[in-house]
């Protein structure tokens, strides 16, 4: 069974009926607003990019985005850049293997941003969610509601909780062009 996660909300990540996750996908979707004009509605691409950057405590140890797909350790990779939104379900993904996650990574902070600008007013249907990857089963899912002037969101993070990890919905609006411009919003989520 999902969860409809809220700002700040906080989530053990366990498989129903026991046990610690071990390979999670966090996707994110979305569609660009239809515009109507003077000869019918029309739809302009909207390029988000997801983006997960990895901490060693306070300090960025890598990062993970459409320039770079696979963590240095391979723990973590993406599957490709969506340059449109079109298409259902998730448009970018970043899959986590989290037992193969360095023990000096504590944190894995999720974000969206319009590498051309565009800002969550252009955007509809937005949402990321966290998947169990090894049965497809969506656990957690978090709407990037609000729309606004911002190019960029804070989306989520996971943390190590003792033996396992937790999620938290951050949903904290944001302005960069790249994950590298929001670096500094990110510290406060630390």
């Amino acid at each position: 069974m999902s969860v409809n996660m809220v700002k700040g909300q906080r989530l053990s990540l366990e498989k129903q009926g026991g046990g610690q996750l071990t390979l999670v996908r966090m996707g994110l979707g979305w569609d660009a607003i239809k515009k109507k004009g003077l000869f019918g509605s029309r739809e302009r691409d909207i390029d988000l990019d997801a983006s997960c950057v990895l901490f060693a405590d306070q300090q960025p140890v890598d990062a993970v985005y459409f320039g770079h797909l696979v963590s240095d350790d391979g723990s973590i990779r993406h599957t490709g850049d969506n340059l449109t939104g079109a298409g259902d379900g998730d448009d970018e993904s970043i899959i986590v293997d989290l037992t193969r996650v360095p023990v000096h990574v504590t944190q894995i902070i999720f974000t969206v941003n319009s590498f051309q600008g565009q800002t969550f007013q252009e955007v509809d249907n937005a949402f990321c969610r966290i998947v169990d990857e090894t049965n497809g089963q969506e656990l957690a899912r978090y709407t990037l509601s609000g729309g606004g002037p911002n190019n960029a969101q804070i989306m989520a993070k996971l943390y190590r909780h003792g033996d396992g990890w937790k999620m938290s919905a951050i949903g904290e609006p944001a302005n960069g062009r790249t994950f590298t411009e929001l670096m500094p919003a990110l510290a406060a989520h630390l």
